[in-house]
């Protein structure tokens, strides 16, 4: 299931990257201001910077820093969307300043963020039209509310009924499955994408241990 992540809090930081090892070393520090965007908006980065306290040319290296960062998530390794990443503020080297000193300043800044960060899970939902006979519909609906389904509505199509739910994809794996046991082979349904939402506490929990799980075997 393509979960993203997303945040609730907000964190101001400062990503330093400093490295020195004979010769010409690394040297990169961003001061960050990360919140939600509120605003619908997956991703956006905001150029603060006043008085060339970091250098023109090096400011988009922060961005992909924080993008890099934000793609393995900051929870359960799922991409994060619904951030705004303002840096402004900074200090450079002349000689050990680079673009990658400044990727990893990114890097480092949402590091230091992730736990002021809240990050939440968000989940698939799709809308699912399941069509059978009217004789199947209160177990069809029952099992949809099972699946944390809203129904939205029902039609008559001949003698079927349709009915139209918004469900997480998570719960409806197996729907074809479940739906044949429910009416006998004499039901059939259709699905699409339709947004994403935030998934209660709990089912996170879940989501989150497994991504967990996976990532240490």
């Amino acid at each position: 299931v393509p979960y993203r992540e997303s945040i609730r809090g907000r964190a101001d930081v400062e990503g330093k990257h400093k490295k020195q090892s004979g010769g010409r070393g690394q040297f990169g520090v961003a001061f960050v201001k990360f919140e939600p965007t509120g605003n619908g908006e997956e991703y956006e980065f905001v150029d603060a910077i006043k008085g060339g306290s970091i250098p023109r040319a090096l400011i988009p290296a922060v961005d992909r820093g924080i993008q890099e960062a934000l793609q393995r998530g900051l929870a359960a390794g799922f991409p994060v969307v619904g951030v705004r990443a303002t840096v402004y503020d900074g200090k450079y080297h002349s000689v050990d300043s680079d673009e990658m000193s400044f990727r990893m300043a990114g890097i480092q800044a949402v590091k230091a963020a992730t736990p002021s960060l809240q990050p939440t899970v968000l989940e698939p939902y799709v809308t699912l039209k399941v069509t059978a006979p009217e004789a199947y519909m209160g177990d069809i609906i029952g099992d949809l509310n099972s699946k944390r389904g809203r129904v939205g509505g029902m039609d008559a199509v001949g003698r079927n009924r349709v009915v139209t739910a918004d469900v997480p994809l998570g719960e409806v794996q197996r729907y074809t499955i479940d739906l044949r046991s429910i009416t006998g082979g004499r039901g059939s349904f259709e699905l699409e994408f339709s947004h994403y939402e935030e998934m209660p506490p709990q089912e996170a929990q879940k989501v989150i241990a497994a991504a967990t799980a996976a990532d240490e075997e």
